[in-house]
Parts: structure tokens; sequence; C-alpha cells
């Protein structure tokens, strides 16, 4: 038997054109001799659906796209779409096969840590997981479900003889492995060859990788498809042996997987929301650097413009190295100095202001100007504004509301400071778009003279150590201080993390990287007492 995997980038909720491009990729598969095809998880309407599952009239319009695959024959279909039965709803996966659905399976495990909460949506399915495709006996399982040891046991004692796990599983750092890991677990209690296949794309936060894979009886990787990037690939099984009917892809290492997954969230939150392009502010620093590069693999020089604001404080060497930038990539570039309305502002919050010394706020009036001529800019021709802070900066509060944190989409939002340079660096291996000075350069807001980050902060490095055992690794200043790390270090960064809440509340979104990302992983309150 020939099988079909469709690695899916679907948008959600465009229920019909998600099921013309299953119907697109299904007349493919068939005339290539395919005799079953998958998708991956709700594939209908594409993942995660959120609070489109509260609305009846929801399950209505998936299920009627469901039905339009019932017109066709010659090839089995598992597509994944969501199933409303009296007052419970389903995560569900359906076997299509000569014009009829032959069974539905729903998902039993419903995810609901992190940015998962399928139990707000759907009820549990049971355990009936055992699928005869073209008479081969099959176990089906969608995402979690896999993690079930008692499912896929039971199923196997009814003589199936493989199983196909349809995902929608968000990228972070390392979660490749983890699916690995879990797969061959399974395989092992089952003896079992297993067809694990992941949906890709970016929605808002998320990025889905794809990086689906196929594992012999023995766990040994038989296929691994491409991350990143849609495919429909083709497996053979006969007398219980698996076969690849093209290469595998490696998957990518950490640093290159994560740019690559920048690149695709941008893309694609661009583009399924219909922007013309991005515009951005370019400052001479790395974060708005690597921001511009991105925003340029992603969308093509044709569609992103950065602005250089500069001010009195702006060194020459951040104007040239910005200069440099723009024209190494090709981008529409301008500069716009800001020091007249600055001046502006000043002179007409004197009275207000007068025997007060200068501060913060003053500085952050300079933010606020560039944020509000961004925001002009994107009015006008209908670009996304791409904010360029970093989790570091999130995390300490380095970052001003209503200026720099002014945009759509924080690109860098869940990449800490040292990351970015490693990321900068990558970037430049490929090819040296980024004048190598601004990589070197100690980082600088250039808000007033002489200005240098780490004069207030820990050096990064120290500083970005303390952010994952405070955020990701969920550590007590206490423990951190009993471990070795500097107490004044961790208190500092303990009280801003803390201090800025409200902050990062009103941040735009960004895409999950790591394990603990600002949003839907950090949902702490605002006002909040307690010390971490």
């Amino acid at each position: 038997m020939k099988i079909a995997l469709y690695q899916m980038n679907a948008i959600v909720g465009d229920l019909t054109n998600n099921t013309d491009k299953l119907v697109k990729q299904i007349s493919i598969a068939k005339k290539n001799g395919a005799s079953l095809f998958i998708a991956p998880e709700l594939a209908i309407c594409g993942y995660p659906p959120e609070d489109l599952l509260l609305r009846p009239d929801f399950y209505i319009h998936c299920y009627n796209q469901l039905k339009r695959l019932t017109n066709i024959y010659g090839i089995d279909l598992l597509i994944g779409c969501p199933t409303k039965v009296d007052n419970s709803n389903y995560n569900s996966l359906y076997l299509i096969s000569n014009g009829k659905i032959k069974k539905r399976y729903d998902k039993i495990k419903l995810p609901n840590f992190g940015v998962f909460d399928e139990s707000r949506y759907f009820s549990s399915g049971y355990l009936d997981s055992l699928f005869y495709v073209n008479e081969l006996p099959c176990v089906v399982a969608i995402c979690e479900d896999v993690w079930h040891e008692y499912q896929l046991n039971k199923s196997c004692y009814s003589g199936a003889e493989l199983v196909i796990v349809v995902n929608a599983s968000p990228f972070s750092t390392g979660k490749h492995a983890s699916r690995l890991e879990i797969a061959r677990k399974r395989v092992k209690e089952t003896n079992l060859p297993l067809l694990y296949l992941n949906q890709v794309g970016g929605q808002d936060e998320l990025v889905f990788d794809g990086a689906s894979f196929v594992l012999d009886n023995q766990g040994n990787v038989i296929y691994q498809s491409s991350a990143f990037q849609e495919e429909l690939f083709y497996i053979g099984f006969a007398d219980s042996k698996l076969k690849s009917y093209q290469e595998s892809y490696l998957y990518p290492p950490t640093v290159n997987s994560i740019y690559q997954s920048l690149v695709l969230s941008l893309s694609d939150y661009v583009y399924k929301n219909n922007f013309k392009g991005v515009i951005l502010g370019l400052s001479g620093g790395i974060d708005s650097a690597l921001t511009l590069a991105v925003a340029v693999d992603a969308l093509g020089k044709d569609n992103v413009v950065a602005v250089m604001m500069p001010t009195k404080y702006t060194a020459e060497i951040s104007l040239i190295d910005s200069r440099e930038m723009a024209k190494n990539l090709g981008i529409k570039y301008h500069e716009i100095g800001i020091d007249g309305l600055f001046n502006n502002f000043n002179q007409v919050l004197s009275p207000l202001f007068s025997n007060l010394p200068t501060d913060t706020t003053e500085e952050n009036l300079q933010a606020r100007i560039r944020g509000v001529i961004l925001m002009a800019l994107s009015n006008k021709f209908g670009y996304l504004v791409v904010a360029t802070g970093n989790k570091s900066e999130m995390t300490t509060g380095y970052a001003t509301l209503y200026g720099d944190m002014a945009g759509g989409f924080a690109l860098l939002k869940d990449i800490d400071k040292t990351s970015v340079y490693k990321l900068a660096r990558f970037r430049n291996s490929q090819n040296g778009v980024i004048p190598e000075r601004i990589i070197d350069r100690a980082p600088s807001a250039e808000l007033r003279p002489n200005q240098c980050d780490q004069d207030s902060l820990p050096s990064y490095d120290e500083l970005d150590k303390i952010i994952f055992q405070i955020v990701e690794a969920r550590q007590s200043a206490n423990e951190l201080i009993l471990n070795g790390y500097d107490k004044d270090n961790v208190n500092q960064v303990s009280r801003l993390l803390q201090r800025n809440e409200y902050k990062r509340r009103q941040a735009a979104v960004g895409p999950k990287i790591t394990s603990t990302s600002y949003g839907r992983d950090w949902r702490y309150p605002i006002t909040n007492k307690f010390k971490i």
C-alpha cells in the first residue's frame, strides 16, 4: 500500500480554502498511486481554532466542508475535523472511503498546559482507535494520544499492524527530539511501525515546524520530512515493512531551526493577515538588524521598509551601519530626524516639568515619537509594524510602552539577547548582510549621552541565565542564590521581572520559541505581591 502524508499549512477558520488545498493534494496523491491520504490534526479548520470552537455554527460549516471529500473515490482519507454531538465537542479524525464516512475517532488525551487549553473546548473520546484502511488494521491517535500507553497496547491486542499519529505540535527548542523519544517508546511497547504527521506554518504566537517522521518497528527513522515547509510525501507499507519513496531531510541544528521558525512565523503572519509588507525602526543596533534580516528572508526586499530616526544622541556609526545594512539588503530605507519633535515635546511639557531633573521620561519620549512615526507610516501604506525588542528586555522592562514596543508583531519577543547574537552570527555565516560592527559593539539604546545597556543590568550572559532559571525552570530567587548566582543580580532580575508584568501584558504577539514564552505560557497576575 502506498500512503500519502500531507504536511499541511492550514489557515485557521479558512474552511473552504483549507478543503480546496486538501482536494488538490488528494488528487495529486491519487495520480501518484496512493491508496491512503493522511492530513494533520483538525486539517479542515486549522489549529488551534480557539474560541471559534465555542460557536455551534462553526461545527456545521466544518462538517459541510468535510462532506465535500465524500465525493472523492479510489483513495481512502484520514482527515481531522472538529465534531459536535449533542452537548459535547470532539477533536476528531475521520476515515472516508468510497464516498462514505466509515468511522470517526475522537481524541482522548486533551492537553491543558502551556499554550494548550483543549479541555476548554473538547470532551475526551473513547478507546476505539482501530481502523481498517484498505483492510489494513491500523491504530490511529491524535497528537497527545501517542503518550497514552494503554490505548495503543489495547489496540495492538486487536491485531493492528501500523500506528498513525496526526498532530498539530508547535515548535520550541528541543521539541523535535522529544517527539521522537515519545514515538520510539510507543514503538518499543507495541512492536509496530509508526507514522507521525505534523502540521506546519505560523499561527499567531505558534509556529508549527512540520518535521514529520516515519519509524519502523525497531524505532529506526525510515523517513524524516522537511522542517518549516509544506510537503506531500509517500511511504510504502507491505508485509509489515515500510519504505520511503524519497530521501530524508536532516532536522536543522538549534540556531538554524530557531532562525527558520522566525522566518516562517513572520511570513505567515503577514500573508495570512493580508498585510502588504512590514516596516520597522532601524537603530544601528543588533536587535533591529537581526529583525530586518529575518524580515527580508521572510518577505523579500521589496516588501520591507526600514526607518532610521536619529537624535543628537545617535552615534554616527549607528547611521553608517544602518545605511550599509539597508544597502546590503536592497530595501527601502528612510531617515527621519526627530530632534525637532523631541524639542517640541520638551517645550510643551516644560511648564509641568520645571525644576524637575531629566530622567527616563525624556528617554521614553524619544522612543514614543519613533513609535508614532512608524504607526503613521503603517496606517498610510498598509505595512505591519514589527517591534524589535528581545526577551531579555521584555523580562526586565527595558522597553518603552507605546514606543519601541509599538507594533503588531514582536518577532524577537521570545529570543534572549544571548540568542540574538547567535542568530546574527548564524545569518552572517550564510551571507554577511549584518555589518560586523553591529555585532561587535556594546549594545546601547542611545537615549542619553554615552549610554550602555550594561550600565544598569548584569552582563547579558549572566542576565539570560538567570532569566532562564526563573522563567523556564521555575526556580525561585533564593534557590538561585543558594546555587551560586550573584545575590544582587538575582534579586534585581526577579524584581524587574515582577514589576514589568503590566508591560508584557500589553506587548504585541510574537512567536513562541522556548518552552516558556511570554503570553500563553506565562500567565502571572499583574497585581501580585508573591516574591518569585
